[in-house]
C-alpha cells in the first residue's frame, strides 16, 4: 500500500504494436502520458486501440501521436471525435528536446510500442527507432524460427 492507503496497481497492457519490433530496431524507450477525452479513455480501457500505423512527431515544442486508432465508444452521449486524430503526449521538456534532436537523424523515427494502465492512468511507451533493412528482417525471422524449434524440442523432451 502507498502513503494514501491505496494498493499499487501493476501495468495492465491495453494495446501493443507488434509490427514495430519487426520493422525497427528499438533503441531508447520513454513513458508518456496521453491527452484523451472521456469517451476515448473508456474505449482504451476496453482495449479498442490500434497502434500499428501510429508514429510520434514533435511540433512546436510538443509531442503528438498520429494515426493511433481509438475506436468510438458506443455509449458516449455525444458525437465522438475522429478515431485517428492527433493526440498530445505528456513528456518532460528535456525528453521532447531529445526526441526532436534524435529523430532528425537519417533513418530514425519515434514509434509507440504499447499502451498500458499504470496506477489507473493510461500511459504509452514510445521508442526511438531505426528502420530495419530487408536482410535484418530476414535474419530476425530466421532467429525466431530457430528459437521456436528449440522450445518445441525441449517441450517434446519433457513429455517423454
Amino acid at each position: 500500500m502507498n502513503a494514501k492507503g491505496r494498493e499499487k496497481k501493476g501495468a495492465a497492457s491495453l494495446a501493443t504494436n507488434r509490427a514495430a519490433r519487426h520493422e525497427y530496431h528499438l533503441l531508447d524507450r520513454f513513458e508518456a502520458g496521453l491527452v484523451l477525452t472521456g469517451a476515448e479513455v473508456k474505449s482504451c480501457r476496453a482495449g479498442r486501440v490500434n497502434l500499428k500505423d501510429a508514429y510520434v512527431r514533435v511540433k512546436g515544442g510538443e509531442a503528438f501521436l498520429f494515426n493511433a486508432h481509438v475506436s468510438p465508444y458506443a455509449a458516449a452521449a455525444r458525437e465522438e471525435a475522429e478515431p485517428t486524430r492527433p493526440r498530445k503526449l505528456l513528456l518532460h521538456a528535456r525528453e521532447i528536446l531529445r526526441l526532436a534532436r534524435d529523430s532528425r537523424a537519417e533513418g530514425m523515427t519515434v514509434v509507440p510500442t504499447r499502451m498500458y494502465l499504470k496506477n489507473g492512468r493510461i500511459k504509452i511507451e514510445i521508442a526511438l527507432a531505426k528502420g530495419k533493412r530487408a536482410f535484418d528482417k530476414r535474419e530476425a525471422a530466421r532467429r525466431e524460427e530457430v528459437e521456436k524449434e528449440m522450445r518445441r524440442a525441449r517441450g517434446a523432451k519433457r513429455g517423454v
